[in-house]
């Protein structure tokens, strides 16, 4: 049987008892390791899980996913999942290849940022499509989440963006030279993820959003020391969120009077978050 198990959101304590109940009897256990991060690291989920944990990256779960799925006709393999399993399209990629080899599969579900976001007032039916924001490059500013953002904001909903990690890159010199050396890991702040907004704006010049368009930065959801900060694109490009990892929401304008009554509670300025509101939101709905 091969068991998907959620995570949660921040540490070993997150996982549900039927997951650790998995974790606790399976023959084998791995930790996908690139998607997303937990708040502690893997000797930490190894002494409360009491289980050997292998790390598996993005070459091994999307390359050698036969080492995982290995024998799992026969024995129980937990693969380990932060947030839901179902979260990132790679997961679903690995239980079709277990369906082709004619494997079970139990998925065990947990919380993802895509329903803790609720955390911060915004009402989940109020979400429209979910987009990706990457690190930008000299050479290479993709736009693609530009025109998934204007359909959202078109039909007034809010836009969830989720952030870029990089963990065990490597540099487009190392592989070119085929070298197995890897770029420290980098997580994408509010802060970068607003000004890359804002830059694209200022190329495509469609008025989609604006400096003074409102957005909440969350950051760290479901620990103990969470960030929410509500503010205009423009004061979230310089605001420090802290550790990763980062999300932000830009609002839609269909965003409720008890929504914003929520957020307001978290804005860098209430004045400022106050003259936006009445401007550019009050009565859109």
């Amino acid at each position: 049987m091969l068991y998907l198990v959620g995570l949660g959101l921040a540490d070993e304590t997150d996982i549900s008892v039927k997951g650790l109940n998995v974790v606790k009897s399976a023959h084998r256990v791995y930790l996908e390791a690139y998607t997303s991060i937990l708040l502690v690291d893997k000797e930490k989920l190894e002494t409360y899980y009491g289980r050997i944990v292998t790390l598996a990256d993005r070459e091994m779960v999307e390359s050698c996913s036969d080492e995982i799925l290995a024998n799992a006709d026969k024995e129980d393999v937990a693969f380990l999942v932060v947030g839901d399993p179902f979260g990132a399209t790679t997961h679903s990629d690995i239980v079709l290849r277990a369906r082709e080899l004619s494997i079970k599969i139990e998925i065990i579900h947990n919380a993802s940022i895509m329903s803790a976001v609720g955390t911060t007032g915004l009402q989940l039916y109020n979400f429209g499509q979910t987009v990706s924001m990457v690190f930008f490059t000299q050479t290479w500013k993709p736009s693609s989440f530009y025109d998934r953002v204007k359909e959202n904001r078109q039909i007034g909903l809010h836009t969830l963006l989720l952030l870029d990690i990089k963990v065990k890159e490597q540099s487009l010199e190392n592989l070119a030279r085929a070298r197995k050396i890897y770029e420290p890991p980098r997580f994408m702040t509010v802060a970068e993820c607003a000004s890359q907004m804002l830059e694209i704006e200022d190329s495509k010049g469609e008025g989609v959003y604006q400096p003074r368009s409102l957005a909440v930065g969350v950051a760290r959801i479901g620990s103990k020391d969470q960030n929410i900060v509500a503010g205009t694109l423009e004061q979230l490009s310089t605001a420090d969120l802290g550790p990763p990892l980062h999300s932000l929401v830009l609002l839609g304008r269909r965003t409720h009077d008890l929504e914003r009554a929520f957020i307001r509670e978290f804005a860098i300025s209430t004045e400022v978050f106050d003259a936006v509101w009445a401007e550019d939101y009050s009565g859109k709905q």
